[in-house]
């Protein structure tokens, strides 16, 4: 990780103090040096945030925040040992845990936020609700053949959908391979009724061109609907995302098979009402601590009471107070080097 660095004794001292209250204040630390974020764009607004509030209090910090995708941040930059920290809407998958041990990174999994995925139309689509099958038939692995709203739902009435997706032909813009929210989006929503059916392979239908323009920038996905002609139109991103966006696409309620149609919310993403919801991350990289002393006290601002408030202010979801508690637990065990931390998937659990 090419970043260069200078942290005096003390500043690392400083680096959190903990309250009365058993929180974590962060304070001044005269950082200076450097560091590299990359990887989903889902995450990309509370990391800018961190690192923006980490700057106005160290002058002499920097930061590069990407939003490559997930994929690609562990593929391109975490794992071969680019960036420092990665950011991610999924859990890293086995294979990319592997590169990572092939070059050396070893890591350890953050949880800090949760995040809903809203399903989006043109506001002038008289739908209001849909439901996994309906999502299946748009995106699913056998709709490969379908090419327009009429067949889509024909296919999601077979399956049990009573909705009518509208006309047209499909050409939606959604979020690409390289993109967590991909990845999710099939797990949560659509692996379950390929399974049933017996599909092998990918539950996602092949995301090329006319059906399916993949993007990993969420604004650019916004636009691909709000933009759109034709108001049968539908897409999935990040919560916040859709919540910036306001009046110019439409959020869907989703029933996820038991007829109660939830709209995505703050609220319906924390009680887990809302049914296409995951958790989020940050990766920091372990073998680069004292190479770059900026990490430890840039993921402790992070975790600290003042910098996990980008979470809310930038409109995800906060972890409950145990969760918490739990991921600042897990990063003080992975900075004293306990081999229970290192290369551990999140010590968060959901209550």
């Amino acid at each position: 990780m090419r970043t260069s660095a200078r942290l005096s004794v003390a500043a690392i001292s400083a680096a959190l103090v903990t309250s009365a209250f058993g929180g974590s204040v962060a304070v001044a630390q005269d950082v200076e040096g450097t560091i590299e974020v990359h990887g989903s764009s889902t995450v990309y607004p509370i990391s800018t945030l961190v690192s923006e509030k980490f700057q106005a209090m160290n002058e002499g910090f920097g930061y590069t925040v990407g939003f490559e995708g997930t994929g690609d941040g562990f593929n391109q930059y975490f794992c071969p040992n680019v960036s420092d920290v990665s950011d991610a809407s999924r859990p890293m998958r086995d294979s990319e845990a592997e590169i990572c041990a092939e070059n050396g990174v070893t890591w350890t999994e953050l949880k800090i936020a949760y995040d809903g995925m809203a399903v989006l139309t043109h506001p002038d689509n008289p739908l209001e609700c849909v439901n996994f099958y309906d999502l299946y038939a748009i995106f699913g692995a056998e709709s490969n053949d379908i090419r327009d709203y009429a067949a889509a739902t024909a296919f999601a009435q077979e399956l049990g959908s009573t909705n009518d997706l509208g006309s047209g032909p499909i050409q939606n813009t959604a979020p690409g391979p390289e993109s967590g929210t991909f990845d999710s989006f099939a797990e949560i929503v659509l692996e379950g009724i390929a399974e049933e059916r017996g599909v092998e392979g990918d539950a996602m239908r092949d995301p090329v061109p006319p059906a399916w323009t993949g993007a990993a920038n969420d604004q650019v996905i916004i636009a691909g609907i709000s933009q759109s002609q034709n108001p049968s139109v539908y897409t999935f991103v990040g919560l916040a995302y859709a919540e910036e966006a306001g009046d110019s696409v439409k959020e869907l309620a989703v029933d996820s098979g038991d007829g109660n149609c939830v709209l995505p919310s703050a609220e319906t993403v924390s009680s887990g009402e809302y049914p296409i919801s995951r958790p989020l991350f940050i990766y920091p990289g372990l073998d680069n601590l004292e190479a770059n002393p900026v990490i430890v006290p840039w993921v402790d601002f992070y975790l600290s009471d003042e910098g996990i408030a980008s979470v809310v202010e930038t409109d995800y979801v906060p972890l409950s107070a145990d969760e918490l508690e739990q991921t600042r637990a897990q990063w003080e065990a992975a900075k004293a080097g306990d081999e229970s931390a290192l290369n551990a998937r999140t010590w968060a659990t959901a209550e």
